[in-house]
């Protein structure tokens, strides 16, 4: 076999390199045999390397975005003459290895028309252009001014689709880099819509041509007579070699120039083909950078929430308590608190906010702090929730409530609370169980909602569990409920057990119940165990 080539095209045109040593090394290293500069492209992306037999092998170097031979991402190939390699997912640039004495041959003249070979460098020196495009309105701007460059047109337009599907201008140019101003101009609507929606180039020589004219009235009015549209044109997403035509670019004028040229609409729709990968790399990149964005926010919201709860085990001479809450998406509504509300009360809340996600979250934060105020105010559980109702009407907000079970305990093991429409607590004694289920409605709802309380008496070794409808309600793969009778199930023996035992026990019931099927809500748990004096 002859010393082998690579044709090489890219933003610096077509040439041919000659693999002159045993190893040859391509990347963006600019000690690399073969520099390509691209964002695809790794330091050291890919290597050939030549055995004894003189066949040539392409290895790839652990690239970040791949090696491909003839559209096929390889590890190592054996090369074959005529093979076409790209490195990373761009075709930015075309590399084909070449095993024949006169590579030369196959470079050739995409025109001998003068005039084409010029709209074509146009064209490269703007697709250069394109490859660092980050910023969508700039990558559009962009996208104008070459199509303006090449075809002498006065005005161009890109256009795009909104959510309904109706194209809207996006960008506005007109010739020498002008700007457009307005968000709505003097067109064709017919024109650009049919080329959208048929996927295929439209030349119009003269607007007054046969019954275009009626059509066209007032483009015409403002002296634009010929118009040429192009379709921008991607590869969908998952579905193969399919196309999807994300919208189109208009140029439109009223002299000639070269929008009626031949050349001039070949050489357009190439660069629409290439404008319409950057267009949608940069609105990709746009959506990435939002998403980034918004999970970072949700991140630090997450961490200031974690703050806002107090620690999840407390321990004094008389009791220890253990709390959790696990929410299902990155913040939640769901939330625990505890405070000594005097020299010999200690009072515990959980509370539940209606729906999910950052609004739940926000509101569950109003329920906290405001629980953390007015618990110390009276030693009535009903009197608090009555204050927390009317706190949260003051700033109310439609369909949003919050349910919360409260309780305040003694060194005596004089236990009194109120259930505001939370899932009932449930105590644990010697002699058997029982739910705590007086109190009222949901707060924040009724102006009118009255609350009373009950007191229980704990004897040493009494639990009492309190837990979020994220526990009862969890599902298993068979959309089954967890339940109370699960939940009783799974502590009713554990008396006089420490509360982060029983916390975990409970725990691991649901997770092994719900095992394989995604958390629908915030599973928020705490375990009250009294000890006696």
């Amino acid at each position: 076999m002859s010393e082998g080539r690579l044709q090489v095209t890219d933003s610096q045109g077509r040439r041919i390199v000659r693999l002159d040593r045993p190893l040859f090394i391509m990347g963006r290293r600019t000690t690399a045999d073969l520099q390509l500069v691209s964002a695809d492209v790794s330091r050291e992306h890919a290597e050939i390397v030549r055995d004894d037999a003189g066949r040539y092998l392409l290895r790839d170097r652990a690239s970040r975005y791949g090696s491909f031979v003839n559209g096929e991402q390889i590890t190592e190939r054996n090369l074959l003459h005529g093979d076409t390699i790209r490195l990373g997912h761009s075709d930015n640039v075309e590399i084909v290895f070449l095993a024949d004495e006169d590579a030369s041959s196959v470079l050739r003249s995409t025109s001998t028309d003068a005039s084409d070979l010029a709209q074509m460098a146009a064209i490269l020196n703007g697709l250069r252009a394109l490859g660092s495009g980050r910023v969508l309105d700039e990558v559009l701007t962009l996208v104008i001014d070459s199509a303006l460059d090449v075809t002498k047109a006065e005005r161009g337009f890109i256009m795009m689709p909104d959510a309904q599907g109706v194209l809207e201008f996006k960008t506005a140019r007109g010739r020498g880099g002008l700007t457009l101003p307005g968000t709505s101009f003097t067109v064709s609507t017919k024109i650009p819509k049919e080329v959208f929606e048929t996927g295929a180039s439209k030349i119009v020589g003269d607007l007054l041509d046969g019954d275009l004219a009626s059509a066209h009235g007032g483009t015409i009015a403002i002296g634009i007579r010929h118009v040429l549209c192009v379709p921008l044109r991607v590869f969908a997403r998952g579905a193969g070699s399919t196309t999807e035509v994300i919208g189109v670019l208009y140029l439109d004028g009223r002299e000639r120039g070269t929008l009626l040229s031949h050349a001039t609409l070949a050489s357009l729709e190439a660069f629409a083909t290439q404008a319409a990968l950057a267009i949608e790399s940069a609105r990709l990149y746009a959506d990435s950078a939002e998403k980034a964005r918004i999970d970072r926010d949700l991140r630090i919201a997450a961490d200031i929430q974690r703050a806002l709860l107090p620690e999840g085990t407390c321990e004094r001479p008389t009791f220890d308590l253990a709390a959790v809450s696990v929410p299902c998406r990155t913040v939640g509504g769901d939330f625990y608190d505890y405070v000594d509300v005097s020299d010999t009360e200690f009072g515990f809340a959980l509370g539940d906010v209606a729906g999910k996600g950052p609004p739940a979250a926000l509101l569950a934060a109003v329920v906290q702090s405001n629980f953390g105020a007015l618990a110390t105010v009276t030693h009535d559980p009903a009197e608090m929730m009555l204050r927390l109702n009317q706190a949260l009407l003051r700033r109310q907000i439609d369909a949003r409530f919050a349910t919360m079970a409260y309780g305040l305990a003694t060194p005596s093991g004089e236990f009194s609370y109120c259930n505001a429409g939370q899932e009932p607590p449930l105590v644990i004694a010697k002699d058997g169980v029982r739910w705590l289920e007086v109190g009222g409605p949901v707060l924040g709802l009724l102006p009118s909602a009255k609350y009373e309380y009950a007191t229980d008496k704990l004897e040493p070794g009494d639990l009492v569990v309190v837990c979020s409808d994220g526990v009862t309600e969890a599902r298993n793969v068979a959309n089954e409920e967890f339940g109370r009778d699960r939940m009783l199930e799974a502590v009713r023996s554990m008396h006089g057990v420490k509360s982060d035992l029983v916390l975990e026990q409970l725990l691991s019931a649901v997770n092994q119940f719900a095992r394989g099927a995604p958390q629908a809500d915030d599973i928020t748990v705490l375990v009250f165990r009294y000890r006696g004096r």
